[in-house]
């Protein structure tokens, strides 16, 4: 990662700020991008970055923070910032909180990916997306968190092959409840009581800059505690399987 700019959303806190921690420890420049412009600005300070405020469900920030790139230039990006709905139940569920879920979760990737592209190409530049284990598996607790993972999962898969003709691999990482903000102390107290464990933010951390340098593309890395992260193979790809350690898929959760 010596001398790589690396822009990170999400940046500020959990996954990423672990990601930003470890990007630079391996050399990064880090461009910090999230909308708590205050976090941003610790973030970036903590290792020597720079902080971007930023709302990735606006496509005209997107635009302004591409036209601002161009002239240091952009070799990698982590599209990571996400939101929960917070709402099992769909009759309940509030729509200003559906339309937020839909427009940071999946509109904040392809409106980065859109933007990003025109940066990285001409570096052979890498994108990480964080997708999550319910964009593979069922996931009750959020359906439509789960939309959106699902979503993602299918884009980046897609999308990977024109990428591709355009200088840029792109890759997901699904990991399961990792130990961020998102994570209300009813689902710990869930978790804890099913001694099931939560995922430090510096695995994923990992799994994402793993996804930044493989060479493959349209990959989604499966990441669960304690396990390296492994390439998921989709039914109709031939490929290692991963499973859970009773032979079933991996436990949903929220990245």
């Amino acid at each position: 990662m010596n001398g790589k700019r690396v822009v990170v959303t999400g940046g500020a806190s959990g996954i990423g700020r672990e990601t930003v921690r470890l990007l630079a420890a391996r050399g990064a420049h880090v461009v910090v991008a999230d909308i708590d412009s205050a976090g941003a600005e610790q973030a970036a300070r903590e290792v020597g970055g720079t902080a971007v405020m930023l709302n990735v469900a606006d496509p005209v920030g997107w635009q302004e923070f591409a036209a601002g790139a161009t002239a240091d230039g952009l070799d990698l990006a982590v599209l990571n910032a996400g939101v929960l709905t917070g709402e099992a139940d769909l009759a309940a569920l509030d729509e200003a909180a559906y339309l937020r879920a839909l427009s940071v979760n999946v509109g904040g990737v392809v409106h980065g990916i859109r933007s990003l592209t025109p940066l990285l190409g001409p570096r052979q530049g890498a994108i990480a997306v964080t997708a999550s284990l319910a964009g593979l598996v069922p996931f009750p607790t959020d359906p439509v968190y789960a939309l959106t993972k699902h979503a993602l999962v299918g884009f980046v898969r897609s999308i990977a092959p024109q990428l591709a003709d355009a200088g840029v691999r792109i890759n997901l990482v699904c990991p399961g409840i990792t130990d961020t903000p998102l994570v209300t102390d009813s689902w710990r107290a869930a978790m804890a009581a099913a001694n099931f464990p939560v995922m430090a933010p510096t695995q994923v951390a990992a799994a994402l800059v793993q996804a930044l340098t493989l060479q493959d593309t349209g990959q989604a890395l499966v990441c669960q505690p304690g396990r390296d992260a492994v390439k998921f193979r989709f039914p109709n790809v031939p490929g290692p399987v991963v499973d859970g350690a009773s032979g079933g898929r991996p436990p949903a959760g929220p990245g």
